[in-house]
């Protein structure tokens, strides 16, 4: 069975305009015609490709005919490069999804020295990113996972420490005494509302979680800056606390025996790609001396 490409192309419009009319739109034709495409596609295959809520969203069969569409167009646009028919000034562009801390810390000095290929990045907390290769919306993913997504290889990057810190005026006043009591009922910095990461450590202490005192601060940089600020404890990257340890401006809880190390694996394509080899091997060479390895 062959999978028609102009239909699997009008299928990754439609995802990534969002409706069938802005796909319309960008490729110049009817919205009749665009659904008429999917559905034909969706005949083709057997399966339900698209949710029709706005923005669409992919299903899962879906996810597999987004992601091969943009393999495609991305070997099709490195073919185009080697042959010399690529457009005057078309960036080389690589799609990346990464996690804050990550990007905060050691993950940009990655991308100097790579000419003529520009990086799209995605903010995503590592234990998500994978779903967004998953979906086809990225090319390559910083993630916890050390499992492949389909059609992905996979390398282990190192591992991120995380200590457990507050300022020194804050740890005087509210973490003292028993620890586990203290940490139940002080002001605690979480990055969203699905960051888990502070619960975690306190449950791995043998506490039931962080107290319900808690400031959101959705950057890596604002999560260090207000835990040295004073508004609560967190857990914060090691390449960004020593510093501020060293200075006095933070101090570690529990002592120098506490922390979380994360392993970080570096996910991408299985695809032969000039732009997203560099990219990889760059990331790679880098994590190499910025993470900590086994």
């Amino acid at each position: 069975m062959e999978l028609p490409l102009d239909q699997v192309r009008t299928l990754l419009t439609v995802v990534d305009e969002g409706t069938f009319d802005a796909a319309a739109a960008a490729l110049h034709v009817t919205p009749s015609a665009v659904s008429q495409r999917v559905k034909a596609l969706e005949q083709r295959t057997g399966r339900v490709l698209l949710r029709r809520t706005k923005p669409v969203r992919p299903t899962e069969s879906g996810e597999v005919l987004v992601r091969f569409a943009r393999q495609l167009a991305r070997l099709e646009r490195d073919a185009r490069g080697e042959l010399g028919m690529s457009g005057a000034g078309e960036p080389t562009r690589v799609s990346v999804a990464v996690n804050a801390d990550s990007l905060a810390t050691w993950f940009l000095a990655a991308l100097t020295g790579l000419p003529g290929v520009c990086v799209e990045l995605r903010r995503e907390d590592e234990d998500h990113t994978a779903a967004l290769l998953r979906e086809g919306l990225v090319m390559a993913a910083v993630t916890s996972s050390p499992e492949a997504v389909p059609g992905c290889s996979v390398r282990a990057l190192g591992r991120m420490r995380y200590l457990p810190v507050a300022a020194p005026e804050f740890a005087a006043a509210r973490l003292t005494g028993v620890l586990l009591d203290a940490l139940a009922e002080a002001p605690v910095i979480v990055f969203d509302r699905v960051d888990d990461f502070q619960d975690g450590f306190v449950r791995r202490l043998g506490g039931a979680g962080a107290s319900a005192l808690r400031h959101y601060v959705p950057t890596s940089e604002g999560f260090a800056d207000a835990v040295t600020a004073g508004l609560g404890w967190g857990m914060v990257p090691e390449a960004q606390a020593e510093p501020r340890l060293r200075e006095g401006r933070l101090v570690r809880i529990g002592g120098r025996e506490l922390w979380v190390d994360v392993p970080l694996f570096w996910q991408q394509w299985k695809l032969d790609s000039p732009a997203l080899g560099a990219v990889a091997e760059a990331v790679v060479r880098t994590a190499g001396g910025a993470l900590r390895q086994p």
